[in-house]
């Protein structure tokens, strides 16, 4: 009653104080066909054709100051042809000697004057493609989606501009082919049209088409472009052919077969594609993908009972992603990773391990390959979108040698993965209805030691959103549900995973079922809330997880078996005032429960952040987390009661105008038990000495306690024993960014990490009352007489004096790990879409049993240690046929 108590109270509040956005006139402009010479994209004004178009200007600040005359006047003309739409912006400058131009790899150059154009070119209100330019040429496109909402700057259409800097501005001459835009069959086309600019020096931005600052998206104010007359569906068939030849160096192992030469050759071709189909849709296909130019993971060290999460970086799965996202929970907290599609998935390491005996040896493939995949999105004139995809992923064996013979041994099945994805438009984008579907089926020879991989996993779902009020509020439902299929070995190593552990001894709620072969379970989240039109905004809601819920097959799922209410509140201010550019504040609270109805966590948090005058910016926050049932910390022992914690963060951000850029941060979190505590701190430091030089520093370090870490489970006597450790862990990494920009097609990018965290165990102590209601009685902690440690065997030696049980031997869970990771990366894009990559990566890395943490000699040491490296020359080329 205390929840929805709140929740009507927030809502009659908003809804007294809302206020409809006033209705702001449509502009239109109708573009000019080019029936002589089209231009030639110089970045001059002087071709015929320009002469004849008319120019638009009265452009209004959209930041800082809403609604104010931009401080220099900015004009643009559109004309087209039958293969090309063109477009002049002329930004006007009364202090061009002050414009800053910076060179950048492509869609990195927003740290410079910009000028852009935005199309939403299906006329949907909700989906639109964003062509932009800084003064130095450099390149910048992207597909905007749900309004505004999301934003995909992966996608790399094939276009053409030029820019000219003069002494009373700059001038953007820009090229796009229809055949990079997405329309349907009409006599005449009507587009949704905003042309921006930035001017950079005084973080101001102008638009064409005025848009508040409150309003909830801006795709749907768009103005509209007139004209487009009698244009044709673009055939749209592009072929990306490509070459990789790659040496991967290593330290020889003079035994080993696989790696006593010290070295691979691997040479391979492939082939990226895309065709338009019926219209609106775009099939985008690769054959044997190659990703070896993307850069590595971050180094980490997990300590928790969950999977970590990576951000994809393939660009065949980058691009046109939003379509297929089907989020779980909104935010950024760890939640709001989990969904129904996380495209990692598709060519993971393999699953399987190969067993291996004394004097053999194995080779495994690092990554599956993926042998297609394909991919088919667009929207219908219908105003469906459609995100379908499927993949195709090899048998993966190891090859195992001894004396001569050789064996294989399957680590990965043959695997089909498939998305699709549809939502249909209604009432110009402001209600939405739509669903998902996923599967994953593997091949999996029932000889093999893969048995423990479900056979088959399904998942969908049906969502719905809907504005109302001038688009003011919002409702958005997501449901979920899935169903996997196995041997029993598969079905009870998915109820018996960190997600849901069925095994706990004081879950009344769920069975753990040896004999079942396939498992179901559902899920979903319903938000209602302010998005826009005014200062105010909230949302409430709640999300929840059944106990079978299972999406790890495609998806991404840390904990099935969970029901999550929360409440944000936040208030903002956009126009300066005293030293402020702007400010934000917000407000969050949640609770959370699992399916037996047992309280999980309860927490709230306050934060603010806003920008000065003088263009530094501040955020800080202050997190309260109450007393909270962990069901994982114990892998599979009943739940453990966990002290609440106060939780500090800020960040502090100097002038990002200026050459050298500084951005501090840190966090810092005291436990309730007085011992457990953590702190954190980062700084990033960037310096452009000239346009085209960019170096990056980024270090980072934390000092972590924990009294309740962890160390493993004992069974001896019929009895099981959770063993844990005071934690002390130190990491320390720094991130080197190097980029170095000859011109915006010619690029050298670096990027290094070295990372050391060390961790030190002592108080060695069993979990005795996990739910005890004095802190002290949770666990117990061993005597001296009670515990020895061997150092020639590394194993502590346990013999209670209470319990009656035999001695048993624990292992030293000391650690020091380093690893350095690096890549360099020469780009140079030799014609439009056509590109040429020389890489150079390397990796290094050792773990110990030790607890060292001084870093110039764990660096040292991490040096001595032989490097991985691989050299990689990739050269493909684009066709448009």
């Amino acid at each position: 009653m205390k929840t929805l108590g709140t929740f009507c109270a927030v809502f009659l509040c908003f809804m007294v104080s809302a206020t409809a956005a006033e209705e702001i006139p449509k502009k239109n402009y109708t573009a000019l066909r080019v029936n002589t010479t089209p231009p030639v994209i110089d970045g001059r004004m002087d071709d015929p054709v320009w002469q004849l178009t008319p120019a638009v200007g009265q452009f209004t600040q959209f930041e800082p100051n809403e609604g104010d005359a931009p401080t220099e006047p900015t004009w643009f003309k559109i004309a087209y042809d039958a293969k090309n739409l063109y477009v002049l912006i002329r930004a006007e400058d009364s202090q061009a000697d002050k414009i800053t131009q910076r060179v950048s790899r492509r869609d990195e150059g927003d740290d410079a004057d910009m000028v852009g154009i935005i199309i939403d070119s299906y006329f949907d209100h909700r989906t639109a493609f964003a062509f932009s330019v800084n003064a130095a040429g450099v390149r910048m496109d992207l597909i905007f989606s749900n309004d505004g909402d999301n934003e995909d700057p992966t996608w790399d259409p094939v276009w053409y501009v030029q820019t000219r800097v003069d002494d009373k501005g700059w001038t953007a001459e820009m090229r796009i082919p229809f055949s990079q835009l997405r329309f349907g069959k009409k006599q005449e086309q009507i587009w949704g049209l905003q042309v921006y600019r930035s001017l950079y020096r005084r973080q101001e931005l102008s638009l064409w088409q005025h848009t508040p600052r409150d309003a909830p998206g801006f795709i749907h104010l768009f103005g509209e472009l007139h004209g487009l007359r009698n244009l044709k569906t673009p055939r749209r068939i592009e072929l990306l052919p490509y070459a990789v030849a790659g040496r991967e160096v290593f330290e020889p192992v003079p035994d080993d077969p696989f790696r006593a030469s010290g070295y691979t050759n691997n040479l391979g071709v492939g082939l990226d594609g895309k065709f338009g189909v019926a219209g609106n849709l775009t099939t985008d296909f690769t054959i044997n993908p190659d990703f070896g130019q993307v850069e590595a993971d971050p180094s980490e060290v997990n300590l928790t009972a969950f999977e970590s999460f990576f951000e994809e970086k393939r660009p065949f799965f980058i691009e046109g992603r939003s379509i297929l996202n089907y989020p779980l929970m909104l935010g950024d907290g760890d939640f709001s990773q989990e969904g129904l599609f996380y495209s990692r998935r598709i060519g993971r390491r393999p699953q399987g391990s190969p067993s291996t005996g004394d004097n053999e040896y194995e080779k495994t493939p690092e990554n599956t390959s993926i042998i297609s995949a394909v991919k088919l999105t667009g929207k219908t004139q219908g105003g469906v979108s459609i995100g379908i995809l499927d993949a195709l992923t090899a048998e993966e064996k190891a090859e195992i040698r001894s004396d001569g013979q050789t064996r294989l041994e399957a680590v990965e099945p043959l695997t089909n993965y498939f998305v699709g994805r549809l939502q249909k438009d209604y009432h110009q984008g402001g209600t939405r209805i739509g669903g998902i579907f996923t599967a994953t089926n593997r091949k999996i020879d029932p000889q093999s030691r893969l048995n423990f991989l479900n056979t088959a996993a399904y998942s969908g779902g049906v969502d719905f959103y809907h504005q109302w009020h001038n688009r003011t509020y919002y409702l958005d439902v997501r449901t979920s549900v899935s169903h996997i299929r196995g041997s029993q070995e598969a079905i009870l190593e998915a109820q018996t995973a960190s997600a849901r552990y069925f095994q706990r001894p004081d879950a009344s709620h769920v069975s753990l079922d040896s004999s079942r072969t396939s498992m179901s379970g559902h899920g979903g989240l319903v938000t209602f809330g302010k998005g826009g039109n005014g200062h105010w905004l909230f949302a409430v809601g709640g999300s929840w997880r059944s106990p079978g819920l299972e999406l790890n097959d495609l998806g991404f799922l840390r904990r099935a078996d969970n029901i999550l209410q929360f409440t944000w509140v936040g208030y903002r201010i956009w126009d300066p005032f005293s030293i402020f550019r702007n400010v934000d504040i917000n407000f969050n609270q949640w609770n959370g429960w699992n399916f037996g109805g047992e309280r999980l966590f309860v927490g709230g948090n306050v934060n603010a952040g806003g920008q000065f005058r003088n263009y530094w910016r501040l955020n800080f926050g202050i997190n309260r987390e109450g007393e909270s049932l962990s069901t994982s910390a114990l892998r599979g022992g009943p739940a453990l009661l966990e002290p609440g914690g106060l939780n500090l963060w800020f960040n502090i951000n100097s002038d990002n105008r200026k050459a050298l850029q500084i951005s501090l941060g840190g966090s810092g979190r005291w436990s309730d038990d007085a011992v457990s505590r953590s702190r954190n701190i980062r700084l990033r430091c960037s310096y452009r000495p000239i346009n085209s030089l960019n170096f990056e520093l980024n270090p980072f370090y934390s000092h972590q306690i924990d009294n309740l870490q962890y160390v493993d489970t004992i069974e001896q006597d019929g009895q099981t024993r959770y063993l844990f450790g005071q934690l002390l862990q130190k990491t320390l990494g720094i991130v080197f960014r190097l980029n170095l920009s000859l011109t915006p097609n010619l690029t050298i990018q670096y990027y290094g990490q070295p990372f050391v965290s060390s961790g030190a165990y002592t108080a060695i102590k069993k979990i005795t009352q996990p739910r005890a209601a004095a802190y002290s009685d949770r666990f117990h902690i061993f005597a001296e007489t009670e515990i020895r440690y061997n150092p020639e065997s590394e194993l502590y030696e346990i013999n209670e004096t209470e319990g009656g049980l035999d001695t048993y031997f624990l292992d030293q869970p000391d650690f020091n790990f380093k690893e350095f990771r690096s890549n360099l990366v020469i780009r140079w894009e030799y014609m439009p879409g056509s590109t040429i990559y020389l890489v150079w990566s390397q990796d290094r890395s050792d773990f110990v049993n030790a607890t060292s943490f001084d870093f110039g000699e764990n660096m040292k040491d991490l040096f001595a240690v032989h490097p991985q490296n691989v050299f990689l020359l990739k050269v493909n080329r684009w066709f448009s046929l």
